[in-house]
Formats: C-alpha cells, sequence, structure tokens
C-alpha cells in the first residue's frame, strides 16, 4: 500500500508523526500511555504514565507519571521497542 506520495504506509509509519497523537505500549505486563500535554511551535511535551498489568484487576495498577519532551518520549518509545514492547490499544 503507498501514500499519496509514492511512500509506502510501512515506511510511513516509521518516521515520528508531526502533529500530537496518543500511543501505548505494553511489553505483556506493563504498559506505558504516551499523551501530548503541550503542543505548539515552540514546545512539545508528552505525558507518559505507567502502569502494571495485574492478574485479578480489570485496570493496571498506575505506578508512574511524568511528562517528557518530544526528542525524549520519541528515545523512550524507540528505546522500548528494541527491547521487545509492542503497540497496544488504550489500557484505561
Amino acid at each position: 500500500m503507498t501514500s499519496t506520495r509514492g511512500e509506502t504506509t510501512a515506511g510511513a509509519n516509521k518516521r515520528p508523526p508531526l502533529s500530537p497523537r496518543e500511543g501505548w505500549l505494553s511489553d505483556g505486563r506493563r504498559v506505558l500511555h504516551f499523551r501530548p500535554t503541550l503542543w505548539d511551535r515552540w514546545t512539545q511535551r508528552l505525558e507518559v504514565t505507567s502502569g502494571e498489568l495485574l492478574p485479578d484487576q480489570p485496570v493496571p495498577l498506575l505506578i508512574s507519571r511524568k511528562e517528557l519532551t518530544r526528542e525524549q518520549a520519541i528515545a523512550l518509545w524507540r528505546q522500548k521497542r528494541q527491547e521487545g514492547w509492542r503497540p497496544c490499544g488504550p489500557q484505561w
């Protein structure tokens, strides 16, 4: 599948989005939620919330929340993907 520019869709997905988007990663036990909090021409910040999936609970236990720059969030996303974390649907 190609985009209107002739790029493959898979290739286009390797680049970070230019506009703010929410994202979720999980390793099967832990979950990270990336959510834009400030997005303008000069500053882009995301809130990253981590949680742990508990077998007897319907909602993950929230462990921490921190705010990162866009660059820090992209670096964290890439690191977790290299460690085997997979994108997932919303967990809370």
